[in-house]
Parts: C-alpha cells; sequence; structure tokens
C-alpha cells in the first residue's frame, strides 16, 4: 500500500491574481529563483510532452536551459523521437514542479529550432564528455547493448584529441514560445491555487483564475 502525502509541511505563500507580476516571464523568474534557493533538486528539470500529427503523446524530462521574452529553450538530438514529433506537430508543453516549494508551472505553445549559432555556443559550453556523447548517440533508436555507446564514445575522444569537438548537424536548441503558462500553488484540503496567463493577439496577457 503506497502512503500518499495529502499535504506540504510548513505555511505556503497566497498565489493570487492581484498580486502576481503582469509579465508570467517575471513570475517564473522569481519562482524559479526561489527554487534554486530552496535547494531543489534540478530546479532546472522539466517534462517536455509532445505528438505526433495523429495526436500519439510521447513525455520525457530534459533540462530548462534559458528563458526570456522569446521563451523556454532546451536541447536535443535532431533525429530523436521528439524531434520527430515536433517536426509533425511543431507544439509542446512543459511542466516545471518543485516538490519542496509545493509549486508547478505548466507552459504550453508553438516550437522553434534555436538558430545555429545559438546551439553552437551552448555546445561549445558542455562538458567534453557531453559533446562526445551527442555525437555517439543515435537517440531513441535501437542499440545491441550499452557496449555500442561506450566504444563509439572512445572512438570519437581518439578522433577528437587535442581538438574541437564540432557541433553535430543533428544536435541543438529549441525553444517553446509560450502562448499560455499556469501557475499552481499546492493548498491544504486541495484547493490549490491555479493562476494562467494567455497570450493576447494585440499583445499583453490575461490573467485569470482556474479552479484546482
Amino acid at each position: 500500500m503506497v502512503a500518499w502525502v495529502d499535504s506540504i509541511a510548513g505555511t505556503l505563500p497566497v498565489l493570487s491574481e492581484d498580486t502576481v507580476d503582469t509579465d508570467p516571464l517575471k513570475q517564473f523568474a522569481a519562482w524559479f529563483k526561489d527554487a534554486v534557493a530552496a535547494d531543489e533538486i534540478l530546479p532546472e528539470a522539466m517534462t517536455v510532452a509532445t505528438s505526433t500529427r495523429s495526436g500519439e503523446p510521447s513525455a520525457r524530462m530534459v533540462l530548462l536551459r534559458g528563458f526570456d521574452e522569446r521563451g523556454f529553450g532546451f536541447f536535443t538530438n535532431y533525429d530523436s523521437q521528439k524531434a520527430r514529433e515536433l517536426a509533425e506537430n511543431p507544439r509542446a508543453s512543459l511542466v516545471v514542479y518543485w516538490p519542496k516549494l509545493g509549486r508547478q508551472v505548466r507552459i504550453s505553445g508553438a516550437v522553434v529550432k534555436q538558430s545555429a549559432e545559438e546551439s553552437l555556443q551552448y555546445f561549445r559550453n558542455r562538458p567534453l564528455a557531453s559533446q562526445l556523447s551527442a555525437w555517439a548517440s543515435p537517440q531513441s533508436s535501437v542499440i545491441a547493448n550499452r557496449q555500442v555507446l561506450e566504444d563509439a564514445v572512445a572512438a570519437l575522444a581518439a578522433k577528437y584529441e587535442g581538438t574541437s569537438v564540432p557541433l553535430p548537424r543533428h544536435w541543438g536548441g529549441y525553444r517553446v514560445i509560450p502562448q499560455a503558462i499556469e501557475f499552481w500553488l499546492h493548498r491544504d484540503n486541495r484547493l490549490h491555487d491555479r493562476i494562467r496567463y494567455s497570450r493576447q493577439p494585440r499583445g499583453g496577457w490575461r490573467i485569470e483564475r482556474l479552479a484546482p
């Protein structure tokens, strides 16, 4: 029998449509800063949900790699399942969850590729082992065993010893351009707070409270 946790210890702040920032990116930045300060495990971890053209969904955890007025960024293999689905249906939903704070943010919108320059800049800042793995892994493909990957990494390490590892053509960034951002705050008795921002055609955001 699983013992479900029905409440979170401590007093949580109120999430109100009257006090949130009018800009959801600023509200997200404030919550992200709180998550880092609270020592959340991987505060940048998020779920990326995609679907095929016919509506078959899939989801996986990735790392948020930057956010600004242009959207929320992450990087991946362009031959992966998520990339194939984004090519068919360039929309996605993101979910970030910070359990210590009892907070969740849900983001949905269109997806575009980041520029080659942005992808290269990020790739250059990755550890060498991560650069090699981007080349070695045929992501989402069936492989015989782990040794296939280990051998590929070893061969690539020898090939690029003493020189820069180039950016793979099949690897780079995406950016989710939010159309809606929902902030969720745990409250007792399951009367949680939910505040949704919806992008408006003429600019700005509509702020609404949703029932839990």
